[in-house]
């Protein structure tokens, strides 16, 4: 039996737009042994996932750090073929780590399936995915909605729409005013809609700030495994929120979705796509500060309304 390794090391988007291609993977060869090496955040995620038959941790140790980089080269050895999906200045290092094994799919020098497309780094990651594999002799699957996430997470009468106020902790430009939020917050409850706020524990101040101003609002911050976290987003009416990792599991369930783009990312490279065609709204403005609550107030009257 072949054995396959698949690096994806995260961050929440990037690892949940690759749920196409660890199918894929897990498609083309039915009957390997697939192991998934990810960091601790996505752990329990890629276990829960039907893809992986193994899940490891990357430590991430850092260059200087010979007994961490020895324990990171054994993870990486012994495997018929590797795909290495994160294609970061880190991954590709890997490779040498790695023992330069005969098949490795990804963009380290001298590796035998090089992603050599001069556009890589202008593609929708989805598109570089699926190009990447294709380079490697793996078909591409449909994109469908990832059924072993539903059901999870806290039961919310409905309806409610979800909103993601975070984002990148060292990004904050990418974030639209919670006090916007708050006001989008108070429309939905006049309209007999419950806002439910997510995130991570470290953005429950920015969720705290909207229950100032809408206190009938629901904080789930920080309260949520992703895994939960999915089966909430799958409930929802509509989820509105910052380009951040949320917003992408809330397309890979096929919810209907707002994301509010600023000038700090790029829409055509980074934007949440659902499985079905128009059920994502781009919002995409030169500042975020300066984005009126109207126009997502406007835009989500005409969501809710399809």
């Amino acid at each position: 039996m072949s054995r396959i390794l698949v690096i994806k090391l995260g961050a929440l988007g990037d690892f949940v737009q690759a749920f196409g291609a660890f199918a894929s993977i897990r498609a083309a060869f039915p009957h390997a042994t697939v192991t998934l090496l990810t960091t601790a955040p996505f752990v329990d995620l890629g276990r829960a996932a039907p893809w992986f038959d193994e899940v490891l941790t990357d430590e991430r140790p850092s260059m200087g750090n010979l007994p961490g980089l020895w324990r990171l080269s054994r993870k990486l050895r012994g495997y018929d073929r590797v795909f290495d999906l994160q294609t970061s200045g880190r991954s590709k290092t890997y490779f040498r780590l790695a023992g330069q094994p005969a098949n490795w799919s990804g963009i380290s020098d001298g590796c035998c399936h090089p992603h050599g497309n001069p556009s890589r780094n202008d593609m929708h990651t989805l598109a570089r995915l699926d190009d990447q594999l294709h380079d490697a002799g793996v078909t591409p699957l449909p994109r469908s909605v990832p059924r072993w996430l539903e059901g999870n997470g806290p039961e919310i009468a409905a309806p409610y729409v979800v909103l993601v106020p975070g984002a990148a902790f060292h990004r904050p430009q990418k974030r639209w005013p919670t006090s916007r939020f708050a006001e989008v917050a108070n429309a939905l409850v006049a309209k007999g809609i419950r806002p439910v706020i997510v995130g991570t524990q470290t953005e429950a101040p920015l969720a705290q700030d909207i229950l100032r101003l809408c206190p009938t609002a629901l904080d789930l911050t920080g309260r949520t495994t992703l895994i939960e976290l999915a089966g909430v987003l799958d409930r929802a009416q509509i989820v509105i929120g910052n380009d951040t990792g949320p917003m992408h599991l809330a397309a890979a369930m096929d919810t209907p979705c707002i994301t509010l783009f600023g000038p700090d990312s790029d829409p055509r490279l980074t934007a949440p796509l659902t499985p079905t065609a128009g059920r994502t709204d781009l919002i995409v403005v030169p500042d975020l500060a300066m984005l009126p609550a109207a126009r997502v107030e406007t835009c989500l009257e005409a969501m809710l309304s399809r």
